[in-house]
């Protein structure tokens, strides 16, 4: 692991020589997965990181408004059968949280779009058997300290950081990610081609990992 760190220190040391950009980038992390059947095998994750990458849009379909997150209520659903609204807010949030309760009619409004954009509420992260102001706290904290990992092809593709952020703190965010992506793998790094990181408007930096 140390070679490895010490090749993400030259890759972010790489990178920031490119042109200054008029915002702030986000780090991407992309590991290319090879003998990896698709079909047979699937990663579904949610690693939680040691450093926040960003403050997370997150909407919740609850039975009772909280001001901590943006709040659909069941009687407000109706709204969504329309194919351009629903389209709009599977768009405006990052992530989506529900109530157990409400959760058959969750599925039956905003499945069709929430499912393919990998944002329907999960029991993994995302599910609230009771509700309180302090639980929804602590669940918008975690998804604010956490990366959602789900394989729909031979490679993942995740945004790990900010161009602002420390590089000793992209680097554990990576090596955290990375780490659990290899657990999770059915041949661990026999699975892994390689791994690239980059700059929202960079090329990507290759590391070796053998």
């Amino acid at each position: 692991m140390v070679e490895i760190n010490e090749q993400l220190k030259q890759a972010l040391s790489e990178l920031r020589k490119d042109k200054s950009r008029k915002f702030d980038q986000t780090v991407d992390l992309i590991i290319n997965l090879q003998k990896f059947d698709l079909k047979k095998s699937q990663v579904n994750l949610f690693v939680p990181v040691p450093h926040k990458i960003k403050e997370k849009k997150i909407c919740g379909f609850l039975e009772a408004r909280d001001k901590i997150i943006d709040t659909i209520l069941a009687e407000e659903f109706g709204k969504y059968n329309d194919k351009k609204e629903l389209k709009k807010l599977v768009n405006k949030y990052d992530f989506f949280i529900a109530q157990a309760s409400l959760m058959p009619k969750v599925a039956t409004v905003f499945g069709r779009a929430l499912g393919p954009s990998g944002k329907m509420p999960s029991p993994q992260l995302g599910i609230l058997m009771n509700m309180s102001s302090k639980l929804l706290e602590e669940l918008k904290e975690k998804i604010n300290h956490g990366v959602k990992i789900k394989t729909k092809e031979p490679s993942i593709k995740i945004s790990i950081g900010k161009q602002s952020m420390r590089d000793e703190d992209i680097i554990e965010n990576i090596t955290t990610v990375y780490n659990a992506v290899i657990k999770a793998l059915p041949k661990n790094k026999e699975n892994v081609r390689n791994v690239e990181i980059k700059f929202t408007m960079t090329k990507p930096q290759k590391i070796k990992i053998r």
